[in-house]
């Protein structure tokens, strides 16, 4: 079960005060456990991909980080780089206003840019941002993302005073179906945790704490 638990995980630091000693400690770490990537802003793709270039742990970075307020192009041309650095995954923030105005058709279009920038190069989740959003919004940004072409919808950027819920993870994989992935990101601390939002439908699990998770210890500290 821990290898499989920590094949979900991507092990995650997304302080802006992170410094290169923690990046090489976060890529020892998920090359010694085997978690799924190792989450990080987009300053430390080029080494990260480096770090790890042996080893079947992917490197994800994130886009639009963490408003989801740039425009389209500044994401599309921030995933072209990323993936020119390293990068085999992106976590890209929608455009949470306009979701919030029912502009449909600008929220399509902003996550849109990143799967067409991404060009199959890069798996391409879509941080939606539960806290801020309705669960009639939810559903919505979740069938939009799905629309454009994700692969994966996840639940929050850490930043905005929320995190993954069992509740929100079962209604983001009641609207994408079973062939999408979901992702619990926020307040997932601990083995059981975890385990609780993979029952609810969740594939993919970020934390900062994915060493305690599989060792079924409890962290202090989500980021």
């Amino acid at each position: 079960m821990t290898k499989q638990m920590a094949r979900m995980i991507d092990h995650t630091v997304l302080r802006p005060d992170t410094v290169k000693s923690e990046i090489e400690a976060l890529c020892k770490e998920a090359r010694v456990y085997g978690f799924a990537s190792v989450c990080i802003n987009p300053c430390w793709v080029k080494l990260c991909a480096e770090l790890l270039k042996d080893s079947e742990v992917k490197v994800c970075t994130v886009i639009g980080f963490p408003l989801g307020a740039t425009s389209p192009e500044t994401k599309a041309f921030e995933t072209k780089q990323a993936i020119a650095d390293g990068a085999g995954e992106v976590d890209m923030v929608i455009n949470i206003g306009a979701l919030k105005d029912r502009d449909t058709g600008t929220v399509e279009h902003d996550i849109r840019a990143v799967t067409d920038a991404a060009d199959g190069k890069a798996l391409v989740k879509v941080i939606i941002e539960t806290s801020l959003l309705t669960d009639e919004e939810k559903r919505l940004a979740c069938e939009l993302a799905v629309k454009a072409g994700a692969d994966f919808v996840k639940t929050s950027t850490g930043f905005s005073g929320g995190g993954a819920t069992v509740r929100d993870i079962q209604l983001m994989r009641d609207a994408v179906g079973p062939d999408i992935g979901v992702k619990a990101s926020g307040g997932v601390r601990d083995k059981e945790s975890a385990l609780a939002m993979i029952e609810a439908g969740a594939t993919r699990i970020g934390a900062s704490a994915g060493v305690s998770i599989v060792n079924g210890l409890t962290a202090d500290e989500d980021y």
